[in-house]
């Protein structure tokens, strides 16, 4: 009688599974049909929670992720480094000091860490830094700095943006690129009316600007120009006429705006400064000797928020940044250098050892903005599934938005390319792990492949 009990339940579940497949490949094969997807590439890709293969159309030719690509830098950065993972920011002099004078030079150094300055940890605002920088000064004696302000930037090398990200991104906040010291995750913001700029949330530093605004239409549809180390920034485009829009850049330098904001830190403070507030970085673009920060004579040891906080805004709110700051991060510890094509490197490695066929994972950077990535939706469900097996999956988990369709999945966009991976618990109790990516759609992506995976509910 069990047995027969038990044949009964694998045919019913049999039977479900095949009508799921059935539904799935209707409503895919119907968008692969229709005008806009006429010359697009579909990869797709579901499976139950154990890893049980439910349907695929293509799921092994890789695509363009877009920022789908974020599930695997954020797994192996979690595993790799752990959860509890801090960066550290330090600030030391060189020198003595004698009757409240530093008779050399401060410094801050840091090892990249993404959030210093950031605004979305409560307890790591810009503020907080501020004030325990001028505390640890004061409490020291120093009144005076005989010396110069040295911003040592120099723990990543010298490329702070991967090779294959477009121009048109690049001056835009999600296009900010990864310091050896960051400062409020590399973004400034403007506040624009018509064509006229009316504030910046801070003054930025050393910049110029050529504005080619337009006004007409009914949305922000500017894009901000420049690049690493630049004195000049084009913005272009057409915003709103008779409204105040904020438009968020990349900052061009953020050692060197740190260094202008501390300076003016220390003035406000009554500690005199006798030299420059400078950078290694600058430094050594003029041709001098760049100056490491000492490992002794420390002032201040600041921790960052524990990597899986960090982890959870990376995938919530998809922040480029803190994508490439862990694929530098990977590549320095290891593969002893801190090039993205060593963090790159190791990324592959890393999920080809959990079993990834490696052809499946030609990954370009770490958070899935240049469109040189292909990967294929059945490696991203080979990745969740892993995920889910770890110790930290929770902090993984936690990180995964909910979409417009009640979906907790992570989303991936770009010009004419829309993803998305993630978990799905059905009204059944069912429970699916899939991926699915287009590109070169005519059409609304985000609708067409969320009316796809309504079928898993």
């Amino acid at each position: 009688m069990k047995k027969t009990l038990a044949v009964l339940m694998l045919s019913v579940q049999m039977v479900a599974a095949q009508n799921m497949a059935q539904k799935l490949d209707k409503v895919t094969k119907d968008l692969m049909d229709s005008s806009g997807a006429a010359s697009s590439s579909l990869s797709f890709y579901v499976s139950d929670e154990n890893g049980n293969f439910v349907y695929e159309y293509q799921g092994n030719k890789g695509l363009s992720t877009a920022s789908t690509q974020k599930i695997f830098t954020a797994g192996a950065a979690l595993e790799t480094l752990g959860k509890n993972y801090t960066f550290t920011t330090t600030s030391s002099y060189s020198g003595n000091i004698s009757g409240g004078t530093l008779n050399g030079n401060l410094f801050i150094s840091s090892n990249g860490d993404p959030t210093l300055g950031s605004w979305r940890y409560d307890a790591y605002k810009p503020e907080n830094f501020k004030k325990k920088l001028i505390e640890a000064i004061k409490n020291s004696g120093i009144k005076k700095i005989s010396g110069d302000l040295v911003i040592d930037d120099s723990y990543f090398d010298h490329q702070t943006i991967p090779g294959g990200w477009p121009w048109d991104d690049l001056g835009n906040y999600y296009g900010a690129g990864v310091w050896g010291i960051n400062w409020k995750e590399n973004q400034f913001d403007i506040n624009i009316n018509g064509t006229d700029f009316k504030s910046f949330s801070y003054p930025l530093e050393g910049v110029k600007w050529l504005n080619d605004l337009k006004t007409g239409g009914s949305s922000d549809q500017s894009l901000i120009f420049t690049a690493p180390h630049s004195d000049v920034a084009l913005i272009n485009g057409m915003l709103p006429s008779g409204k105040t829009v904020t438009v968020s850049g990349s900052t061009p330098n953020p050692p060197l705006q740190l260094a202008a904001e501390v300076k003016q830190w220390l003035k406000e403070s009554g500690i005199e400064l006798s030299g420059k507030a400078v950078t290694n970085s600058q430094l050594e673009i003029e041709g001098k000797q760049a100056l490491a920060a000492p490992k002794k004579n420390i002032l201040l040891t600041y921790q960052s928020p524990t990597l899986d906080k960090i982890v959870f805004w990376f995938l919530r709110k998809s922040i480029n940044l803190y994508g490439e700051t862990l694929i530098k991060t990977l590549g320095k510890e290891k593969k002893g250098n801190s090039s993205f094509k060593n963090g790159v490197a190791y990324l592959k490695e890393f999920w080809k050892s959990k079993g990834i066929n490696p052809n499946m994972i030609n990954f370009a950077d770490g958070s899935g903005l240049s469109p040189q990535n292909y990967v294929a939706a059945k490696a991203e469900v080979q990745a969740l599934l892993y995920a889910k097996k770890q110790s930290w999956f929770e902090a993984y988990y936690d990180g995964f938005p909910v979409q417009d369709n009640g979906m907790k999945m992570k989303s991936g966009t770009m010009r004419d390319t829309k993803s998305f991976a993630g978990y799905h618990t059905a009204k059944d109790g069912k429970k699916y792990v899939f991926s699915i990516i287009i590109n070169n759609y005519q059409g609304s992506g985000n609708t067409e492949l969320q009316k796809i995976l309504n079928v898993l509910k």
